[in-house]
C-alpha cells in the first residue's frame, strides 16, 4: 500500500512541479476584518502553522520581531510562514490589542468577521491560518523567509492577481450561500502564487533542497523517493534510477541536499509517518509495511533514531487532553 493513494499523482518530468503539486493546505480558520484607524492588532503564534493577509482596501503595517515593518498596500499578500507572533496596524506608532480580546461576528466554525478600532481610514483585510498536511509543504515552509510579501507582479500575473482579491472583496463583503467556500479555495490559490513567486526569483530558492530538486539527476532521485518512499531503494538503485554511477551519485546528493541518500530517504519516511500516527489510528505493523519495514520492530528502531521517541509516545502525546 502506498502513502501517495490519498493524492493521485501524474508522471512530471520537473521534480520542484511535483513536489509543489503535493502541497495540500488545510485552514485552521479565516477571518474578515474592517478596520478603522486609529487600529492595532496583536497576533499570538500559531506553531506548525502559516499565517497570510491579503489587503483588499486601504493600507496596515505588518511587524515581525527582528524584521523591518512592512507596509501592505491595497492588493498586497503577506505570508508569515512560520507561525511567529507579529502586529498589524494602521500606523507602527498604534497599539496593539490581542486577537483574541477583540469581539468578532462568527459566521461559521471557521469564518469570522472582525471590526475594530476608531473613526478614521478604513482598511479591509482577509487573514487565516492554515497548515500544509503534506511533509513536501513543510520542507518547504522551513525554506520560506520571516515574511513573504508579494505587492508587485508581471502584468499577466498581476491582472490575475487583482481580479482575484476583487472576488475575495465581493464574497467576503456580501457571504452569500459558499462564499466560505470560495473565499477559503482562492486564498490557498493566492498563497500558492505567492511561494511560486518567491521560487522564480529570491536567491535562496538556489540553493540547498530547492536547487537539488531543481538537479537533472539528484531532482529525479528526490522525486523517486517522493513517489514511492515504500520502495526498497539503495544507494545504487537510486544510482540507476538517475543514470549515475553509485559514487558520483553519492557525492552529489550529499553535496547538494546535506544529508546521504539513505539518510534523506530515512528522514523523509519517518516524517511520512510522524503525519500519519498524528492523523490515522493506522497500527503500528501497517504503518511500517506502508513505509517499507519489514518487522514493526525496525520501522520502531528507525523512528526512535529520527525523533528520539517511539512512534508510540508520538499517537500518546497527541490523544492526550489539552
Amino acid at each position: 500500500m502506498k502513502l501517495r493513494t490519498q493524492t493521485n499523482i501524474p508522471d512530471f518530468t520537473d521534480p520542484l512541479g511535483e513536489t509543489l503539486h503535493l502541497l495540500r493546505l488545510n485552514g485552521t480558520f479565516y477571518c474578515r476584518s474592517e478596520l478603522t484607524a486609529p487600529w492595532g492588532v496583536e497576533l499570538p503564534p500559531f506553531e506548525g502553522r502559516m499565517m497570510f493577509h491579503v489587503v483588499t482596501a486601504g493600507h496596515c503595517w505588518l511587524e515581525v520581531e527582528g524584521e523591518e515593518p512592512h507596509l501592505l498596500q491595497q492588493g498586497s499578500l503577506a505570508l508569515v510562514p512560520h507561525g511567529n507572533g507579529h502586529c498589524i496596524r494602521s500606523k507602527p506608532t498604534n497599539e496593539t490589542l490581542p486577537l483574541f480580546d477583540i469581539p468578532v461576528e462568527r459566521v461559521s466554525e471557521r469564518y469570522e468577521i472582525m471590526r475594530h478600532g476608531g473613526d478614521g481610514e478604513l482598511t479591509h483585510l482577509t487573514c487565516g491560518v492554515v497548515r500544509f498536511d503534506h511533509v513536501a509543504g513543510q520542507q518547504l515552509i522551513a525554506l520560506l523567509p520571516q515574511v513573504l510579501q508579494i505587492d508587485t507582479w508581471a502584468d499577466q500575473e498581476g491582472s490575475w492577481l487583482q481580479s482575484t482579491l476583487r472576488f475575495i472583496a465581493r464574497e467576503a463583503r456580501e457571504l452569500r450561500p459558499g462564499g466560505e467556500t470560495v473565499i477559503t479555495h482562492l486564498a490557498d490559490i493566492l498563497i500558492i502564487q505567492a511561494i511560486r513567486s518567491w521560487l522564480d526569483s529570491a536567491p535562496d530558492a538556489n540553493r540547498g533542497w530547492l536547487a537539488a530538486l531543481r538537479d537533472k539527476h539528484v531532482g529525479k532521485a528526490l522525486a523517486a523517493i517522493h513517489r514511492e518512499p515504500e520502495k526498497d531503494w539503495t544507494l545504487a538503485s537510486l544510482a540507476k534510477e538517475v543514470g549515475m554511477s553509485r559514487s558520483g551519485f553519492s557525492a552529489r546528493f550529499t553535496d547538494m541536499v546535506g544529508d546521504s541518500a539513505m539518510r534523506y530517504l530515512t528522514q523523509w519516511r519517518m516524517q511520512l509517518a510522524r503525519a500519519q500516527l498524528l492523523e490515522t489510528s493506522d497500527s503500528l505493523s501497517v504503518l511500517a509495511n506502508r513505509l517499507g519495514y519489514q518487522s514493526e520492530a525496525a520501522f520502531c528502531r528507525a523512528f526512535k533514531r529520527v525523533f528520539g521517541v517511539s512512534p508510540g509516545s508520538i499517537r500518546n502525546t497527541s490523544a492526550a487532553p489539552p
